[in-house]
């Protein structure tokens, strides 16, 4: 089993001044947090001359103009036995020509490295692009910060988007605030604050905003701005406080003194965060596009404050839609206009204030590391490869180069103001039929999955929808969930199936530990605790199997819990007595009989073993698994899932149709739930030729996908495949998808000795 134990973090760190060092130290402390137990340190890159006091993490100091300094670094972190390595890359915090000592210490390493870059240049110099080629070529994996960086790694670099990352800015999780009490605590009172923070340079434009203040204070008299940091420590070692001093005359030029404060100190989190909190209105003036990411754009939007930019690329990103004002860059008269306007406007301020505040929260810091941690867990997953074979003309997924992309736009046609609707005629959403809370649930976690897995997010409108019906469906008079609504919204039910119920706590779990938005998750784990004992009097063992699902992801960050880790514990043996339970001779299975969603049960095992440290529940998942593959292969060797007409027939093969995209979607988790834990079988391929079977790789040599629309048929009939489209398919190939995506970010890749391995699933 391959687990993260040990990081290594590169990068600038406090106390050196400077946004690349707050952020090496937030990452680190951010993801330490995340998993405790995790063995961490950091190696702290000294400009010239520099001395710094540091204290923990820091146990390596690199500095940047020694070569050997780098070469005996890369000998500890082998020496140490680090399992990964995060680099934070920034032109101009390394040695050497562009930067180039850094590729010393990374040609030496003997662990993957992830490296952020958090400046990507469109049009690099010769130089540049020399050294940033190797740092490609020596990073298992690359985050930037925004879908900019990513498109100019792909296009400049010539990157796949597969091998890249994006990853927000963090944040810390403040409150959203009033600005009344920390205006008085700082000294503002009575005062309108405009606010720009930061090391103090020319490229800020903090001109631009001086030269807007006569106009503003014409609109708002008793406004202030206020310029908070120190000034840039090369700027100050190379011209001293000439810049500063040069903004103090422009003041006093235009007769504004009582209006425009500089403070010249380089302040910690907590006071930075009290002074964005009382301003009313943060601007970032910046002179030109090329700055990526912003920390101090990040902090301003993630507090809730009403923010004005200009347009450089990170905040194009950040605030459009209504989240922010974009002015041009230079234009004092827009900014002063624009600021103004804010300022005397409190309805328009206060409703960008919230919707900055409410699309943040996934960039919390707590939400940031689960994204960094999950990137380093799949570098670090065993290799995935797809079939090669020179005679197979079916192809595969992966050898057409890449994966589909994530299309939502079935699935959003086939929701209302109620929730998901169950079924379609062709493409068209079926309103006879109403809904399922089956369907809304598998919708939530296809949500949570494509956040997870750094896709685009499904609307938040959409997404509460999800939550609200999982919500409506609760009834806590017999502690079940109904399943089946009405078009009219009629509950058709007092209670749904167990396996509903199991199904939908799954949601709720990977709701609780992986939503962006704070409230949802508290919601989802008040629920989830709330209608988790009823799963002990279920005999469904797939209920069962989904409720081990949902503990997988509820207990990591619940340790306290210990009514969910017994039943955890209990659940899984329960599966256990079943799969041993005398069966005739080649029957390796739970039930007498396959049904659907098959692979969920091994699946459940797997992970289970995997979490708890349970040898014997993870082989009897890999041993079950194995057994299933084989009844799931066609003599050609392509993925056929068990068919519907096989159900209830007890100890028989397998019947061919009609075939279920669930089945699919089932297999593709499981498989690589296998391939965390077993390098001896080729799980991955397995996975592979299980999302091959959307694509057309089955027994009618059909698509079941549009790729262009994320719509899924039913399933595949004896002759021909059903053209309805329905709700559980479009989820089953979403959430199938979602994790291929996630697992195959590198395209094809081969094993150990460079050539395919074959899929071994013998009994």
């Amino acid at each position: 089993m391959n687990r993260l134990q040990r990081i290594a973090f590169i990068g600038n760190h406090l106390p050196r001044r400077c946004g690349i060092a707050t952020f090496t130290h937030d990452l680190h402390r951010a993801v330490a947090d995340a998993r405790p137990g995790l063995d961490t340190c950091v190696v702290a890159m000294n400009d010239r001359g520099a001395d710094y006091d540091y204290s923990w993490p820091v146990r390596v100091q690199i500095r940047d103009d020694v070569v050997d300094d780098y070469v005996q670094t890369a000998k500890f972190l082998n020496r140490s036995g680090f399992d990964l390595v995060s680099l934070q890359h920034e032109y101009g915090i390394f040695g050497g020509p562009a930067g180039g000592y850094i590729v010393e210490l990374l040609s030496r390493l003997e662990m993957p490295v992830v490296t952020t870059l958090h400046t990507v240049l469109p049009s690099p110099a010769p130089a540049q692009r020399a050294v940033m080629k190797q740092i490609i070529e020596r990073s298992s994996k690359l985050i930037v910060m925004s879908e900019r960086g990513r498109e100019f790694l792909h296009t400049s670099h010539g990157v796949s988007p597969r091998d890249i990352d994006v990853i927000a800015h963090g944040i810390p999780d403040f409150p959203f605030l009033e600005t009344i009490g920390t205006k008085k605590k700082l000294g503002f009172s009575g005062r309108t604050v405009i606010l720009t923070f930061g090391l103090l340079s020319p490229s800020k434009g903090i001109e631009t905003v001086i030269d807007a203040m006569p106009e503003i204070i014409g609109s708002c008299p008793n406004a202030l701005y206020v310029v908070l940091g120190a000034t840039h420590p090369n700027l100050l070692r190379d011209q001293g406080e000439a810049y500063r001093e040069s903004l103090t005359e422009r003041v006093k030029a235009l007769g504004i003194e009582h209006h425009v404060t500089f403070l010249d100190q380089f302040v910690d989190q907590s006071t930075l965060l009290e002074f964005i909190s009382m301003c009313d209105v943060y601007v970032t003036p910046y002179l030109n596009e090329a700055q990526m990411t912003s920390g101090t754009l990040a902090y301003s939007y993630g507090l809730g404050k009403a923010v004005v930019s200009t347009p450089y690329w990170h905040a194009k990103e950040l605030l459009a839609d209504g989240r922010g004002i974009l002015v041009p860059f230079g234009d004092s008269s827009a900014i002063g206009t624009e600021i103004s306007a804010l300022l005397v406007n409190d309805v328009r301020r206060h409703a960008m204030r919230k919707r900055a505040y409410a699309a943040s929260r996934s960039m919390i810091w707590s939400q940031v590391a689960k994204s960094y941690l999950a990137t380093f867990e799949r570098v670090l997953q065993p290799t995935i490869t797809s079939p090669t074979d020179p005679n197979d003309h079916h192809g595969s997924a992966t050898d057409r180069a890449v994966l589909p992309e994530v299309r939502t736009n079935h699935l959003l046609s086939m929701c209302d103001s109620t929730g998901l609707l169950q079924h379609a005629v062709h493409g068209i959403p079926d309103r006879s039929h109403g809904y399922c809370v089956d369907d809304n649930a598998r919708a939530l976690l296809v949500a949570s999955t494509l956040a997870a897995f750094g896709e685009t997010r499904l609307p938040e409108t959409v997404t509460t929808r999800f939550a609200a019906f999982i919500q409506h469906a609760w009834n806590p008079d017999t502690r079940r969930f109904r399943n089946f609504m009405s078009y009219d919204r009629r509950w058709l039910e007092d209670q749904g199936s167990e396996d509903s119920h199991g199904r939908t706590l799954w949601a709720l779990a990977v709701c609780g530990s992986t939503d962006g938005d704070q409230a949802r998750r508290a919601w989802a784990t008040s629920l989830f605790r709330t209608a988790l004992p009823s799963v002990a009097s279920f005999t469904s063992p797939r209920a069962w199997a989904f409720a081990l699902l949902a503990l997988d992801a509820y207990c990591p960050s619940n340790d306290q819990d210990v009514a969910a880790k017994r039943m955890r514990s209990d659940l899984a043996d329960r599966l256990m007595t079943i799969l041993g339970t005398k069966k005739p001779s080649g029957w390796s299975w739970f039930e007498n009989v396959l049904a659907y969603d098959n692979a969920r049960l091994p699946q459940a095992l797997i992970q289970t073993g995997a979490t708890m440290g349970s040898a014997r529940y993870t082989a009897a998942g890999l041993r079950s698994l194995r057994w299933l593959m084989s009844q799931q292969s066609a003599p050609s060797g392509h993925f056929r899932p068990v068919g519907s007409d096989s159900f209830g027939k007890h100890n028989a093969a397998p019947e061919k149709f009609d075939q279920q995209p669930v089945e699919a979607a089932a297999t593709i988790s499981a498989c690589l739930a296998a391939a965390r834990v077993d390098r001896e079988v080729n799980w991955g391929r397995a996975a592979m030729g299980a999302f091959d079977w959307f694509l057309g790789k089955n027994d009618l040599d059909v698509p079941l996908v549009d790729t262009a629309t994320g719509s899924c048929r039913d399933g595949l009939h004896r002759d021909r495949p059903n053209e309805n489209r329905g709700a559980e398919s479009v989820v089953s190939y979403l959430l199938g998808l979602a994790e291929m995506r996630g697992y195959v970010q590198a395209g094809v890749i081969t094993d150990r000795a460079g050539s395919p391995s074959s899929l071994a699933l013998s009994a």
